[in-house]
């Protein structure tokens, strides 16, 4: 099978004059030939330039909960943005939100940012704030945004890079990243109980926060061991730390309050974006009494388009719908007979393969026998045979990442005939990979 791109392939050329590699995002950046140009979403499907359709599960990277286009939010934002869009005073609207968000959540105060890596950076200012200590711990094959002070040991590092388990590396992720920024940030193997106990022991003193993903976002959504997350908020209680629960992906996806109601453990802090406003840019940093009190007092946070009328229309929007309709409920069946039909395919083939993730946020790592349970483990996986299995895939309609690092997302919008597609598809992707 072969698409036509010809009207895609023009397009992108153009864009290859202007724009760096043709794309807003370094991670869009797919080559010059396989990089695609999308026209529009509706529901749960994209289209490119040339008409070729897709059932999308990249979902942009996670934030389309409900579907693309979504009418109800469409029209709020719509209706919203005709009296205004930014004042630089707070709005009713906000307000609404706050409380939405504190409701859901369990959290005490929010305040409003406008993308993921906006929200995660002031979260660690206020933590420092809050702590007058400087340093954080962040685990291995974890991205926590596009900023200097989290950009090392991501799920872009090379195993090799990563050095002993024992006395890990920081290894930077970017060039143009200070010398000295990397003394803040200590970074850790996932679910390694052992080395995050010797090390809180030994710079607790030094430590503002502990930052996590409570599953790996970018690593296959390889998820938290039993006890894991409760260790870390012991000890955080221990020694006065601050807990982050970097929610920008599991945030109002695996459930309505989060990786702290899916998991039931409670952080100090969490980050909030992609599914919350449904794809429009919009943020928050919610946190306890306690450790919010900082912000205002001593602590900076601010921006232009924070509570901005169009991010904070969308966001009401989507969590109304999220409480008053059986949203994640149905992402969970829908994302559970698509985890069981690929297993039972990868199964069937003779595919050395685990399941990882959860329903609305998952993946599969190819070539391993045993659950991986972080990102060096992730690293052991077939990437190669992955990237053909999902090229053959996006050939034939269906639109995951190509890279296995990205989970699959599902939507409201994905519903039994689109998972039955999804799953004729694989079932012949397969069969032309394995041939």
């Amino acid at each position: 099978m072969t698409r036509n791109l010809s009207k895609t392939q023009a397009l992108f050329r153009e864009a290859l004059k202007y724009i760096p590699k043709g794309v807003n995002s370094n991670f869009r950046y797919w080559g010059d030939e396989d990089t695609l140009v999308i026209e529009r979403g509706e529901g749960a499907y994209l289209w490119d330039a040339d008409g070729n359709r897709y059932i999308d599960y990249r979902l942009a990277f996670g934030p389309i909960i409900l579907g693309h286009g979504y009418p109800a939010v469409v029209e709020k934002v719509a209706e919203t943005i005709r009296n205004g869009t930014l004042f630089a005073w707070t709005t009713p609207a906000e307000i609404q939100l706050a409380e939405r968000i504190c409701r859901m959540t369990g959290m005490d105060k929010v305040r409003l940012a406008n993308s993921g890596s906006e929200a995660t950076m002031h979260a660690l200012r206020i933590a420092r704030g809050y702590t007058g200590r400087e340093r954080f711990i962040k685990f291995e094959g974890q991205y926590h945004g596009m900023y200097d002070y989290v950009l090392f040991s991501t799920a872009s590092t090379p195993l090799a890079a990563l050095g002993s388990r024992r006395n890990p590396i920081n290894v930077q992720s970017s060039s143009g990243i200070p010398d000295g920024i990397r003394q803040y940030v200590i970074n850790l193997p996932f679910n390694d109980f052992e080395r995050l106990e010797e090390t809180v022991a030994a710079h607790w003193h030094e430590l503002a926060a502990i930052i996590v993903e409570p599953l790996l976002g970018n690593a296959a959504g390889i998820l938290p061991r039993p006890g894991w997350l409760e260790k870390i908020r012991q000890l955080c209680d221990e020694y006065g730390i601050v807990l982050i629960f970097d929610e920008v992906k599991t945030g109002f996806r695996i459930a309505n309050g989060g990786a702290q109601e899916y998991f039931g453990v409670r952080a100090d802090l969490a980050t909030y974006a992609k599914s919350l406003g449904n794809g429009f840019p919009i943020a928050a940093i919610a946190g306890t009494d306690a450790v919010m009190s900082v912000v205002g007092n001593g602590v900076s946070h601010g921006g232009t388009y924070t509570g901005n009328a169009v991010g904070v229309a969308a966001a009401n929007a989507t969590l109304e719908i999220l409480e008053n309709e059986p949203v994640i409920e149905s992402i969970f069946a829908q994302g559970r007979k698509l985890m069981d039909g690929i297993d039972e395919i990868l199964t069937r083939a003779g595919i050395p393969h685990h399941m990882t993730g959860l329903p609305p946020i998952l993946s599969f790592i190819l070539g391993v026998d045993e659950e991986p349970t972080d990102f060096r483990a992730y690293c052991a996986g077939d990437d190669d045979l992955y990237e053909q299995l999902a090229m053959a895939l996006i050939e034939r309609g269906v639109l995951p990442d190509s890279d296995g690092r990205e989970p699959w997302f599902l939507c409201y919008a994905h519903r039994d005939a689109e998972v039955a597609a999804t799953l004729e598809a694989f079932e012949e992707a397969v069969k032309e990979v394995r041939g």
